[in-house]
């Protein structure tokens, strides 16, 4: 164990507290157990270390971070350490990976039911199942959706200027008034074209002549590590999920033909349909509906994007046209806290109220002119009027 400190000690130390991600206040840090879901690449780890070095420095030496993919962990298990941890005055733990660890689900439940005075958070992939585990977590766990940069909290660290999250109906009912207050401090169309391409990612800033390269690396990661541990995906058929998935890339957003694609990968609809299922749940795809509720994984869906622009350019760079770019960023904005599904008269229908028309800067209105609550999005003007909205706003809303 003191080893593991050591190495806690350590990242701790070379942890930055600079620029902390919006999720960290939406938390609630009370609770006894809480866990954090979120793709490769997002920052989960990130925002542990910082909320054990901003919320418990006088609590350092009873506090541990530890993740279950370390090898100085192999060797034993979960519920001795914590039994021995909580014996030394240990009073916060925060596992990082569990789902790298067998039966994490049961393991954790013992915790929690054994050890009533000890807090814990822990992360995972986005695949985790807290529901539908075999040691029933939904009761006592408190799960939370962590996603990468919003364009707002790119802003942030890009220039050091905090802007408060605008909620949809704001946005929607007072845009003029909110781009109007941002211009007046930043020039955010400035700064729009280089999130596009490489900002979702808070690692972005690291090396940026790798970061296509590490984007690649999270990919196959998830696709041949995560996918095969936490669905069963037979290693050999990585590969054809592999295929699948630069197909939707090289056209996003991707309207699938089942037995045109059946054909091409050499699998059958059900399958298809299941994997892609899989690249919705692992985050690297967003399906979309006609309906909101009741979606099964063997429903077709109407449209498919890949889960951010930076993956549009990571993988098919050539093919990352602006059209397919705006409605990528609109989804990927929206979809984190909000309900989209496929609008028969403009491109989204969110939270069943509002209809938006995504476009460049001449669109026209005519396509929802007949609409009820009709918005069109614009790429490329820094104001809006009327229902004219700037679409980088719209990265304001988490």
């Amino acid at each position: 164990m003191d080893k593991l400190f050591e190495k806690y000690q350590q990242k701790i130390s070379h942890t930055s507290t600079h620029f902390v991600r919006s999720i960290m206040a939406d938390i609630n840090w009370e609770s006894r157990l809480i866990g954090i879901k979120g793709a490769r690449g997002v920052g989960k780890t990130t925002l542990l270390l910082q909320y054990i070095k901003i919320h418990l420095q006088q609590d350092l030496d009873n506090s541990l971070y530890l993740s279950l993919d370390d090898i100085g962990f192999s060797n034993q298990s979960l519920s001795d350490l914590v039994d021995r941890f909580v014996k030394k005055g240990g009073k916060f733990l925060f596992l990082d990976e569990v789902h790298k660890y067998p039966n994490w689900s049961q393991e954790l439940k013992n915790i929690y039911d054994d050890f009533p005075g000890l807090k814990v958070v822990f992360t995972g992939s986005s695949l985790l199942e807290i529901l539908n585990a075999r040691a029933d977590l939904s009761r006592r766990a408190i799960v939370y959706q962590m996603q990468g940069l919003s364009f707002r909290e790119y802003l942030a660290m890009e220039t050091g200027k905090n802007f408060e999250r605008l909620p949809l109906n704001s946005l929607v009912e007072n845009h003029p008034e909110a781009a109007r207050e941002i211009n007046a401090s930043i020039k955010p169309l400035r700064y729009f074209e280089k999130y596009v391409k490489q900002g979702y990612y808070p690692f972005y800033k690291e090396q940026p002549s790798l970061y296509t390269v590490k984007i690649e690396e999270i990919i196959s990661m998830m696709l041949e590590i995560e996918l095969p541990l936490l669905r069963g995906v037979e290693l050999g058929y990585v590969h054809k999920i592999k295929q699948l998935l630069l197909i939707i890339a090289e056209s996003v957003p991707f309207i699938p033909n089942l037995s045109k694609l059946s054909d091409k990968i050499g699998i059958n609809r059900a399958t298809l349909l299941l994997y892609l299922h899989y690249l919705e749940e692992i985050g690297l795809t967003v399906n979309l509906y006609k309906k909101a509720g009741g979606i099964s994984r063997l429903q077709k869906p109407e449209k498919i994007f890949l889960e951010n622009t930076n993956l549009m350019f990571a993988l098919t760079p050539r093919n990352a046209n602006p059209g397919n770019a705006r409605e990528t960023f609109f989804v990927n904005q929206l979809g984190y806290q909000h309900t989209i599904v496929y609008a028969e008269q403009g491109d989204f229908l969110v939270d069943e109220n509002f209809v938006f028309e995504v476009g460049g800067k001449n669109k026209k209105s005519k396509q929802v002119a007949s609409v009820e609550n009709a918005h069109i999005v614009v790429d490329d003007i820094e104001y809006g009027h009327a229902n004219k909205i700037p679409l980088w706003l719209f990265g304001f809303v988490y």
